[in-house]
């Protein structure tokens, strides 16, 4: 989808259209969830602080971002994928790969399928998708980000060098700011000089990865379109106001955290094996890495730690991740001001996966039940309802980073 949050707003409020929107950056710490093309010709992007978006473009109109809307108008834009292939494999709220293979019968060539499914998804939505069409999904993914907005780009197989082969290094999966810039101190550029690099030269850059990156560099990714494809991780991050050291504000920060995070396990019928604590520091060292320009002064760059723990059995209880992620914190022993923490899991599985007790009923069995029961709760009256003690999301600026579908069904 084009700029989709920010499409959504303009949508819903005529007055907008035309106007540089931004979603996010409300706040003196949140960054930019999205920006209309309006806004992107004066440099804002996704991601970006929002100091440097009000720089860029002070007459912008900024806005909070209203996920549950944009979650609403996403499920939209999927059944409409669903009348074209079964086979969808969503990336976010805004993005998704379809596998059409064995569709001609039914829509025409690749484009005339795409071109019906812009019209489809404008006819629902009011809004424009841009649709990239290759053999495979790192190519297709490519030829989409180049025919924006409203793009529809097909690039057959015998195509596929010539477009990949001017990219900038930070076009290719996997290739982050550390690989960047071990390749580029080697003499690699372009997705081309990887393509064609001597594979020991290459290995001496970045290791066993160098056949893989090759691989993707000269267009081979045979992945599949995963429809069924497992959810790995479930976590929320926040960006406080100010810096923050105190022990309270960063417990009841987690606490916080951990409570949004098992309501959306238990949504999801998932229990956690791991909790990974996610730790931003406040001092900036060196200068944010840009996709496309590389290192930019102008956007500081802030140290990342996370730690992780394995727990013995996997769970979905509010508590036990709290716990977990206060020890792991206290465990961190962080001696200055942090800007973002967060909380995550990982190693999902279904809960009826979970093993039951040897010796009869779990002594714990009414704290289990709480946190169902706030569940219930707040489908019923709202989010607002009811909130922890320790709870302060007065302190919490949201993050911009994309969700997950909320909680809600």
């Amino acid at each position: 989808m084009d700029a989709f949050y920010a499409s959504i707003e303009q949508r819903d409020r005529p007055e907008l259209r035309g106007k540089p929107v931004i979603v996010g950056a409300t706040s003196a710490r949140g960054v930019v969830a999205a920006a209309s093309y309006e806004a992107r010709k004066f440099g804002v992007k996704s991601a970006m602080p929002g100091f440097r978006a009000r720089e860029l473009c002070p007459n912008g109109v900024f806005l909070p971002s209203d996920m549950d809307k944009y979650a609403s108008v996403s499920a939209q834009v999927q059944r409409v994928f669903q009348d074209f292939t079964p086979v969808v494999e969503p990336l976010a709220l805004d993005e998704a790969f379809l596998d059409i293979s064995g569709t001609e019968g039914l829509f025409g060539t690749p484009v005339q399928l795409a071109a019906r499914l812009k019209a489809r998804v404008r006819e629902a939505t009011e809004l424009t998708v841009s649709c990239g069409i290759a053999s495979s999904k790192l190519v297709a993914k490519i030829a989409c980000s180049l025919g924006k907005p409203d793009g529809l780009r097909w690039v057959r197989p015998e195509e596929t060098h010539a477009l990949l082969d001017p990219l900038p290094l930070r076009w290719l999966w996997g290739v982050g700011p550390v690989a960047e810039k071990a390749l580029r101190e080697a003499g690699f550029a372009t997705i081309g000089d990887l393509a064609r690099a001597d594979l020991r030269r290459l290995q001496r850059s970045v290791g066993d990865r160098a056949s893989e990156l090759q691989k993707l560099a000269r267009g081979e990714d045979d992945r599949p379109v995963e429809s069924e494809r497992a959810q790995k991780s479930c976590g929320e991050e926040n960006t406080f106001e100010r810096d923050v050291s105190d022990r309270d504000v960063v417990t009841q920060a987690l606490t916080s955290h951990a409570a949004t995070v098992a309501s959306r396990l238990r949504h999801d019928g998932l229990c956690a094996g791991t909790i990974t604590l996610k730790i931003k520091l406040g001092r900036a060292r060196g200068s944010r890495v840009s996709r496309t320009r590389g290192f930019s002064p102008d956007e500081p760059s802030y140290p990342l730690l996370t730690r992780s723990r394995t727990l013995p059995e996997p769970t979905d209880d509010a508590a036990v991740i709290r716990r977990v992620a206060i020890d792991l914190w206290d465990a961190a022993k962080i001696s200055e001001p942090v800007r973002l923490l967060g909380v995550s899991t990982s190693g999902l599985r279904a809960q009826k996966h979970q093993q039951l007790e040897l010796f009869g009923a779990d002594p714990d069995t009414r704290r289990k039940r709480l946190g169902p029961a706030l569940d219930e709760l707040r489908d019923r009256f709202g989010d607002g309802v009811i909130h922890l003690a320790v709870d302060e999301p007065q302190k919490l600026t949201p993050s911009g980073t994309k969700k997950r579908t909320p909680r809600k069904s």
